[in-house]
């Protein structure tokens, strides 16, 4: 298994542009990106009591954590 940090980005507009805001950052072991993907979905559904993560962000950005050897 590998590491993966998990972003939950979110499009926010104010003083007449638009800024990028992450809403919530997990870290997620997983055996590939999309299984991190769907961990970290539900955790962040738990923690902030939603039934679906796009109520609070646009997208999801998955990054391993893991050094390279």
């Amino acid at each position: 298994m590998s590491t993966y940090v998990v972003r939950f980005m979110k499009d926010v507009f104010g003083h007449g542009r638009e800024i990028e805001v992450c809403q919530g950052t997990l870290e997620v072991d997983a055996c590939d990106e999309n299984e991190a993907k769907e961990r970290a979905k539900a955790k962040f559904c738990k923690d902030q009591a939603l039934h679906h993560w796009s109520l609070h962000a646009d997208r999801i950005q998955v990054k391993s954590a893991d050094l390279p050897s």
